[in-house]
């Protein structure tokens, strides 16, 4: 996930600009910690970080390009220098696997240029393995970054918390979906909850609309995502509708959330939403467009 996805879905505009400011600058903290409410965005802003570092085509402002073989990698967890340490079945983090972060902070990094160790839910860290950290966050490795997440900073030893550089995550703040990607959801939506095969690949048209489809070049790529991101802000508008729920619209209008509440409430919704979700993921992962987009109305 890029700084720019991370914008899109969590905000956080701010904390964006700081932290490409400083990894450009070759000034970024190498030990972070990113407290707020669970689901502002915290790991995925680590994830960013990491991208940011690594990518193998880093973009003129700075950000990851979010398609190289580095950024998939570390998006599915699985490239060699970005290690992730969580609580464990008992829910809490134990002192092994932070051993095990230490250790292999100490090793240069495999395949990119940075290492970048995560923890999430850092306030779950028993005290021996806070305690374990100390040096390492005090001094760490010139090619190693550290980054906590937590929801509950203050849980954390004052010795930890003293040794880290802490970034504030608030609530997203809703802010207006391009109207040019709305409309194009819009439309996708209504093909696909027609139900028939016809009218569905007519969503998936509408949600080529302007691109060369197949593949997808790196700008038609960025079409699709902004435009799933419109379709997923679309849908999670209808449920605040069709739930009466006290809370801000993400920009969907009346008469767009209207063509599709019967459609989409309740349970299609949810499914609708992990289904865009994944397609996210898989444009992210350098699916060909045109199949992500004949998929997904399948599944919406």
């Amino acid at each position: 996930m890029s700084f720019r996805d991370v914008i899109q879905q969590h905000g956080h505009k701010r904390i964006v600009e700081l932290l490409v400011r400083s990894a450009s600058r070759g000034t970024l903290p190498p030990s972070l910690i990113f407290s707020g409410p669970r689901g502002a965005g915290k790991h995925a802003m680590a994830l960013a970080v990491a991208q940011a570092l690594n990518c193998l085509q880093p973009q003129s402002d700075g950000d990851a390009c979010g398609v190289c073989q580095a950024c998939v990698r570390i998006a599915r967890g699985v490239h060699a220098d970005v290690f992730i340490a969580g609580p464990g079945d008992s829910g809490s983090i134990k002192i092994d696997p932070i051993r095990d972060l230490i250790e292999q902070s100490g090793y240069r990094p495999f395949e990119g240029k940075r290492r970048v160790f995560i923890v999430d839910d850092a306030d779950m860290l028993v005290v021996a393995a806070q305690n374990a950290l100390l040096k390492t966050l005090e001094e760490p490795p010139a090619s190693s970054v550290f980054i906590l997440t937590t929801t509950r900073p203050d849980v954390l030893l004052a010795t930890v918390r003293s040794r880290c550089i802490r970034l504030t995550f608030r609530e997203h703040t809703p802010q207006e979906t391009d109207p040019d990607a709305l409309a194009i959801a819009v439309r996708t939506l209504v093909h696909a909850a027609a139900g028939e095969d016809s009218r569905r690949l007519e969503g998936a048209k509408e949600l080529l609309t302007g691109t060369g489809g197949g593949a997808g070049a790196a700008e038609d790529r960025e079409r699709v995502r902004t435009r799933l991101r419109a379709a997923g802000s679309l849908l999670r508008d209808i449920e605040v509708v069709s739930t009466n729920a006290d809370v801000e619209l993400n920009g969907s209008d009346d008469a767009s959330l209207q063509r599709l509440v019967q459609a989409y409430k309740g349970r299609r919704g949810v499914e609708a939403y992990a289904a865009i979700d994944a397609a996210i993921a898989a444009v992210d992962a350098n699916v060909g467009i045109k199949i992500v987009a004949d998929w997904l109305v399948l599944q919406v």
